[in-house]
């Protein structure tokens, strides 16, 4: 990676692919911009190429700790501002989990540099294959956290198009290719550009037409309201300030005409048994009406029987159902907020985040029935993995026509989260060609239609009803029918038979004798 007699080089080059980690971020941001995070792996491929499986490992982990950091720096917020963690402790806690984390990409980069043999091609597959179990780690290990998912910069991209096909790991994969394709075994000019760039052209081409390939059916429309109560969050769980809040809450559901009524994840902050009396007699009395239902965020469950994160169906069909109401509890938990992993209750005593360790809800649940539509709720960070959504999709007969996801990300503040969390939102509807409900405490609220696109919303950190329409689908995409039977695995599979095949195939270099 160094020329002799230029020692500072190596740190340079972590320097360089540092800063490109970190403004690649921008293409999780913007529109214009994934051909930023293109080039940005295209430049890490091509030091990579060049490098030892030690300094390539260092370039790994150098793009992966700035991109992460970058990705990311909002748990700042949660920790300090309402955690209450000293500062230089949280900034310490956030780089230990992106450089941790970034051991992945290390790892990745390391294989890279051994196995990449010396064709252009051969060394771009071997790339994407190491990206990708680098990606898929991170999304699944120690309960995942797949935050800032390379793909997710390209869903206002022409290759947003493979989404019903690949997914966003198939698509982070595909873009590695490409752009190693470019960097490996160097750049170089004239002809030797041809060939990657005619295969960048064939795949956005391709990608536009795949885009318009409609794998699902529509099926009736349904009127919706979604609410944003805009709670400022250190006031959210206070006992003095929770009557107005649920005063707050109490307004908005007579204000809403919809047929359907969505609240954010703990609209009602307190557990049944907490709320004044008649509190959820009312609301049963509201939506227990044959054009009427709602969903809303609350908490449930004892002591005894331990608490869920959960959100509560209330329609005239869910009447007959055990306990009067539908229910459906959350079943990937968030490390730290909804469960203590083993060794870190030391950490969290020193926060005064009220934090809970909830039960798992069923990894596949039923989905909620209002006027022929299914609606599928999802909580929070869940819509991060496509592969438990599309779980719900076999068979595809009871499979949900609506995706409906209820978040309050106000622990974060007014950052880069909110529109993070959109994208991510959007890419599940563009996997499995289904519209996304998305009610929040602060935002992003919004609709999402079957391709991605954003057809309503309201500001963040405002305080509002987003009257809106919804048309549901029916069908499947052929990414719902192999995650939702098989999960990740067949990325897990093909990646790491690339890795296999290439370090198999690797040359040997003969031994020189005397």
């Amino acid at each position: 990676m160094s020329a002799p007699g230029a020692p500072g080089r190596p740190r340079f080059e972590l320097l360089l692919v540092a800063a490109l980690g970190a403004l690649q971020t921008l293409a999780f941001l913007e529109p214009w911009g994934w051909p930023l995070q293109f080039a940005a792996v295209a430049v890490l491929a091509w030091r990579v190429g060049s490098a030892t499986p030690r300094q390539a490992a260092w370039l790994g982990w150098a793009f992966g700790t700035a991109w992460l950091g970058a990705g990311t720096w909002w748990l700042y917020v949660s920790l300090h501002r309402y955690g209450g963690l000293p500062a230089w402790m949280t900034v310490l806690a956030v780089f230990a989990l992106s450089a941790f984390l970034s051991l992945y990409p290390a790892a990745a980069m390391a294989a890279v540099a051994l196995w990449k043999g010396r064709g252009r091609w051969r060394g771009a597959l071997v790339f994407a294959a190491a990206w990708m179990l680098a990606e898929l780690a991170r999304g699944v290990i120690f309960t995942g956290f797949p935050w800032v998912a390379s793909g997710y910069a390209y869903v206002d991209s022409p290759l947003a198009g493979y989404a019903p096909w690949l997914g966003v790991y198939g698509i982070g994969a595909l873009v590695a290719a490409l752009a190693a394709g470019f960097a490996l075994p160097g750049f170089a000019g004239g002809r030797k550009l041809l060939a990657p760039t005619a295969a960048l052209v064939i795949a956005l081409g391709l990608g536009v037409a795949l885009g318009r390939v409609d794998f699902t059916r529509p099926t009736a429309r349904l009127t919706v309201s979604l609410l944003q109560g805009n709670v400022p969050q250190d006031e959210k769980f206070e006992a003095r300030f929770v009557p107005e809040a649920l005063g707050g809450t109490a307004a908005q559901l007579e204000a809403a005409k919809g047929e359907l009524v969505v609240g954010p994840e703990t609209v009602i902050p307190l557990l049944p048994s907490q709320l004044p009396p008649g509190f959820m007699q009312n609301l049963a009395a509201r939506f227990r009406q044959p054009t009427r239902a709602a969903i809303l965020g609350i908490p449930m469950g004892d002591e005894e029987a331990g608490y869920t994160n959960s959100a509560l169906g209330i329609s005239t069909d869910a009447a007959g159902l055990p306990g009067g109401y539908y229910r459906y509890d959350k079943h990937h938990l968030v490390p730290f907020g909804e469960f203590i992993p083993f060794g870190f209750k030391w950490f969290t005593r020193l926060m005064h985040i009220p934090l809970g360790d909830f039960n798992r809800g069923m990894p596949v649940a039923p989905s909620f029935a209002v006027r022929g539509e299914r609606i599928a709720p999802n909580i929070c960070y869940e819509d991060l993995f496509g592969e438990e959504l599309a779980a719900r999709f076999v068979p595809e007969a009871t499979a949900p026509t609506i995706l409906a996801n209820i978040s309050n990300i106000g622990w974060f503040g007014d950052t880069i989260a909110i529109p993070q969390h959109l994208a991510i939102s959007r890419m599940r509807s563009l996997e499995l060609q289904r519209p996304m409900l998305r009610a929040t405490n602060t935002g992003a609220t919004a609709v999402i239609d079957h391709r991605g696109v954003v057809t309503a919303a309201l500001p963040p950190f405002t305080r509002g009803i987003l009257e809106a329409e919804v048309q549901g689908r029916s069908g499947s995409t052929p990414f719902a029918m192999w995650a939702g039977r098989a999960g990740l695995w067949p990325l897990w599979l093909i990646g790491a038979a690339v890795l296999v095949v290439a370090r198999r195939s690797r040359p040997v270099a003969r031994s020189r004798r005397s």
